[in-house]
């Protein structure tokens, strides 16, 4: 599909192709070089025109046009298999989960898991624990649990702390790392990549693929007509040179 602002260059060289013809008519001067200028430059243009319009529609009686809208099971394959084969494959995959967890590492922030600690339901399962022993009854003749209270605070200041650490140590990184399977997890994302891929292509009618390839290069092989015209043009310009 053309762009409305967009330059016809096929459609423009064919007709200074003609031009030349007409003017070789009418000139009273080097008229057949003009005249072979043009013709050359028209079969030219006209050729490669042809060749572009026959990627894209069927042309009957012409073996090999419409090539694009009648393989299309074959470009919905290649699709897929540049796309699994050059962005999806596992040691991409693997390289990218690899970045993510060193990434993750650095920034792991553990504050909104220690925060939501009950630290005082911890200390009071301590004390529990204390009272139930045998110190229980020992603690009893002092004022029970009550004079194990003005631990509570460096109790939880204590264990805190300590989790900080444990959590901000490399064993604790290496074993949360370890916890991830890496290959099972990138071959999760290849297969639900995958997946998504055969469902979006079943999805694709052979109309659909030849407008998604016409998009992207129609632009491109204008040119083909444009230099389809010009060497064409050369070639008649020279054999009306040879003597």
């Amino acid at each position: 599909m053309n762009h409305p602002y967009t330059l016809n260059y096929g459609l423009i060289t064919n007709l200074c192709a003609v031009l030349l013809i007409v003017a070789g008519f009418v000139s009273p001067y080097g008229s057949q070089l003009l005249l072979n200028t043009g013709y050359f430059a028209l079969s030219g243009a006209l050729t490669n025109w042809l060749a572009v319009y026959m990627l894209f529609e069927k042309v009957p009686g012409l073996y090999g046009s419409g090539v694009i809208p009648t393989r299309f099971e074959e470009f919905k394959a290649s699709i897929k298999d540049l796309i699994m084969t050059q962005f999806f494959t596992p040691q991409i995959i693997d390289r990218f989960i690899a970045q993510e967890e060193e990434s993750s590492a650095r920034l792991l922030n553990i504050d909104p898991i220690l925060n939501s600690i009950d630290y005082d339901k911890l200390y009071q399962s301590l004390v529990d624990s204390v009272m139930a022993s045998s110190f229980g009854s020992m603690l009893g003749l002092l004022g029970g649990a009550k004079t194990l209270e003005s631990l509570r605070q460096p109790f939880t200041e204590n264990l805190r702390r300590r989790l900080e650490e444990m959590t901000r140590s490399d064993t604790f990184t290496q074993a949360l790392k370890a916890s991830i399977n890496t290959k099972r997890l990138a071959g999760d994302m290849i297969f639900t990549v995958e997946d998504i891929i055969d469902r979006r292509l079943a999805e694709l009618t052979p109309q659909m693929v030849k407008e998604i390839v016409q998009q992207v290069i129609q632009q491109h092989l204008g040119w083909l007509v444009v230099w389809g015209g010009v060497f064409g043009g050369l070639i008649g310009l020279l054999v009306s040179l040879i003597p």
